[in-house]
């Protein structure tokens, strides 16, 4: 009897055979995210107060027991800091900005660019981003107003800028071209806002939620469903309650919770929609998966902001990387995702012979199905300079699973 119980609990480790019972481990908080309405003559103070709240929002879900992986500041749309001032002028501002960020451990976004067709000031962003370090920023390419087309081109021509002109082509990784997405996201690079400052979201890492439902619950779609949902609101509960507290002890506002399954190299969302459907990401069912965690995200009984759906960023899930690589998954297909959740175009490599009309046709894309779903979208296209299809990406950094450059379409 003794040996027959060893062999089973063998099996269970070996196979992962479910247990009923199991609770999904706490989800990382990927990001706690302030958002400050600065101001030229002051912002040193602005942003050391919201720090202050950060680092303390971060003690007490330490303290409930969650690793938190990074707190961030977001402020209004930088154009409109900048105004009035020269070129180099604006330019040094926005260094001292990011070189203050880096002082004090905060990553910083300064909003978009754009939120319309005013493409002014594209040319100081990539000058900026080309050498900054913990800054982000995005441009609105379409929104209620429509899409912005002269914003798609200035973007696709900020990519090519940066693909030449930052190290390893990574300033790309800092921007994004966003469309719908809500103001007060707490995710970056797309995060933006308009209005009063001292509110904060939170963003959690909860693509582990997924792969332990997933792994548990066989292949019916019905049942996953139902765990996932239960799973979602039990985890986002604990989040939300922490939220409220700092919230109390603070008096920053709360905005909610942007319950997006973001994955991270090895807790990978690719591998919990194989767990599920059987097969490698990118087969048939693949859809199905995504919609059944697009739809169990919106279900979440508490405050929610952001996206909210499921992402499937290309380089910052290993198993993502992995079928991105083996030409299992592709633009095309991440499109065709998109009309069910959130994905959009996120962390794509692409040959550094991309032209600035084809990175202009891919936005213009994304951009196209977001403003007919009226859903958040991002395109964030990673070109390498020197590059071609078939050779692998060589990005450096602790986010980013380098994959092999496939031919355009």
């Amino acid at each position: 009897m003794k040996r027959r119980l060893a062999v089973i609990l063998v099996l269970i480790t070996v196979w992962g055979i479910p247990q009923s019972q199991a609770v999904p481990t706490k989800p990382r908080i990927r990001a706690i995210t302030a958002f400050v309405q600065i101001d030229r003559a002051n912002y040193q103070a602005e942003l050391a107060d919201a720090n202050k709240m950060l680092q303390s929002a971060k003690a007490e879900f330490v303290k409930a027991g969650y690793e938190v992986q990074t707190v961030r500041i977001t402020t209004q749309p930088f154009p409109q800091y900048v105004k009035g001032l020269s070129d180099a002028d604006a330019l040094a501002l926005l260094d001292a900005l990011d070189n203050l960020a880096g002082k004090d451990d905060y990553a910083f976004d300064i909003g978009p660019v754009t939120m319309s067709d005013d493409v002014s000031h594209f040319d100081l962003l990539g000058r900026f981003l080309a050498h900054a370090q913990h800054t982000n920023a995005s441009a609105i390419v379409a929104g209620e107003d429509g899409i912005h087309w002269s914003a798609i081109r200035a973007s696709a021509k900020l990519v090519k800028y940066l693909e030449d002109n930052s190290p390893h082509s990574q300033g790309n990784f800092s921007f994004a071209a966003t469309a719908f997405l809500p103001a007060y996201a707490p995710f970056y690079p797309g995060s933006w806002f308009d209005g009063e400052g001292q509110k904060f979201a939170i963003g959690w890492e909860g693509a582990n939620i997924v792969q332990t439902v997933f792994a548990q619950t066989g292949h019916d779609p019905a049942d996953t469903s139902k765990q996932l949902k239960a799973a979602f609101a039990r985890e986002a509960k604990g989040v939300d309650a922490v939220a409220q507290r700092i919230a109390k002890s603070s008096g920053w506002e709360y905005l909610g919770l942007d319950a997006t399954p973001a994955p991270l190299k090895d807790v990978s969302i690719g591998a919990a929609i194989e767990s599920y459907t059987g097969h490698p990401l990118g087969s048939s069912g693949t859809m199905s998966a995504a919609f059944i965690i697009t739809d169990a995200v919106r279900s979440i009984p508490v405050k929610l902001i952001g996206y909210n759906g499921l992402m499937i960023p290309v380089m910052e899930d290993a198993r993502i990387s992995q079928r991105w690589s083996e030409g299992r998954i592709s633009l095309d297909s991440l499109l065709s995702y998109s009309s069910v959740c959130g994905t959009g175009l996120d962390t794509i490599p692409l040959p550094g012979d991309v032209t600035e009309d084809q990175l202009a046709r891919i936005i213009g894309d994304v951009a196209t199905l977001a403003f007919k779903w009226k859903k958040p979208l991002t395109a964030r296209l990673q070109p390498v300079k020197g590059r071609e299809a078939g050779d692998m990406s060589d990005f450096d950094g602790p986010y980013l699973v380098n994959a092999k450059l496939q031919p355009l379409p």
